[in-house]
């Protein structure tokens, strides 16, 4: 895989989680910070992006917001709206939508002061309403989700990015990103056979037009020239030895040799890789075999020898001295506590708050 979706495929972790929802004002409804990341679209109308008083932005058709380390927020019907109510204390189930027959839209949640959700319904995709809807039509309708990820492992890419990223309609029209965002809105919002396995496949496709989208409009409007991971990307030589981690983590790799496939002398590409990715080229070598590891020991039932030589570790003690060192647990503990945590997260009645969802339907 090329280094972006490599990003997006091993950074992330758990299941993620997604819905559409129709806000009727007034309203504000707070949500939570997350270990990470959200993003929001707005399809129709209007609203309001409230952080921690720091910042008043007003969203409209076709605006994408992008929260890279889940940063929390309140949406709002107005910018002086205050007393947000937290979205897990806001919302009651007004149907079941565990019996929407396939094909028809997915019943809605209705926000209210009270909550009371029923045991058995999953809460991964969906479609909601909040406010009093009665018989009017939405003041504002979006699209939201989040990944769970790392906290203490963020990719440079992501965490060198604003805690909030604004991309104007005028800016989604250029890229691919309004058919992404129709696709996934279509979907969550009715209940169709093989949703569950199209949705986290549409999340994975959002996410990328939308980081992709932003790097293309910093690079044409020359902010941040040539700086950070994104610098890294533009970087011709820096790029391909990058890309060449990333494809053989296995590979005893070197500086010499990485820095032929930059086409620079050693010390001349040590000292551009470091400025622009902030570590040294083995570090980041190690940095991503560990992190790919990771992902293996999440995803598949590999034998831990079998990983350890997947990311090029000849020794299992090695791999599991230098796996805990980096996560602070056996690569045997990690695999377990990684497989409970996404129990948790699917089983039925667990809450996750993503920017501006609270998902209802799995």
């Amino acid at each position: 895989m090329d280094v972006l979706s490599d990003v997006i495929s091993t950074v992330r972790t758990g299941q993620p989680h997604s819905a559409r929802i129709e806000w009727h004002a007034p309203y504000a409804t707070r949500f939570p910070e997350i270990p990470g990341a959200k993003f929001l679209v707005v399809l129709q109308g209007s609203t309001w992006l409230l952080t921690h008083g720091e910042q008043r932005l007003q969203l409209g058709p076709g605006d994408v917001l992008f929260l890279p380390r889940g940063r929390e927020h309140s949406l709002s019907s107005s910018p002086e709206t205050e007393g947000a109510v937290d979205c897990a204390g806001a919302l009651r189930h007004q149907s079941d939508i565990a019996t929407a027959a396939a094909g028809e839209a997915v019943p809605t949640l209705v926000c209210s002061r009270g909550y009371a959700r029923p045991k058995d319904v999953p809460t991964t995709f969906g479609a909601t309403t909040i406010g009093d809807s009665g018989d009017g039509e939405p003041t504002c309708v979006t699209v939201g989700g989040s990944y769970h990820a790392s906290a203490s492992r963020p990719h440079p890419l992501l965490a060198e990015l604003p805690s909030v990223v604004h991309l104007p309609a005028k800016v989604g029209r250029r890229s691919e990103l309004p058919l992404a965002v129709g696709l996934l809105g279509r979907e969550l919002g009715t209940n169709r056979p093989g949703g569950d396995t199209l949705i986290p496949h549409l999340l994975d496709m959002l996410v990328v037009y939308i980081l992709r989208t932003y790097l293309e409009e910093i690079r044409e409007s020359g902010d941040n020239p040539g700086c950070g991971f994104a610098g890294a990307l533009r970087d011709p030589g820096v790029h391909a030895a990058v890309q060449a981690v990333h494809r053989d983590p296995a590979h005893p790799w070197s500086v010499a040799e990485l820095g032929e496939r930059a086409g620079l002398s050693r010390a001349a590409f040590s000292r551009r890789f470091t400025a622009l990715v902030g570590q040294s080229p083995l570090a980041y070598v190690t940095w991503w075999r560990l992190t790919t590891a990771a992902r293996l020991l999440r995803e598949e039932d590999a034998p831990i020898s079998s990983v350890a030589t997947r990311v090029g570790y000849s020794s299992q003690f090695a791999f599991a001295n230098a796996f805990k060192r980096e996560f602070g647990r056996s690569p045997g503990r990690y695999r377990e506590a990684s497989a409970e945590s996404d129990a948790a997260q699917s089983s039925p009645g667990q809450e996750a708050p993503v920017a501006g969802t609270t998902p209802s339907r799995r």
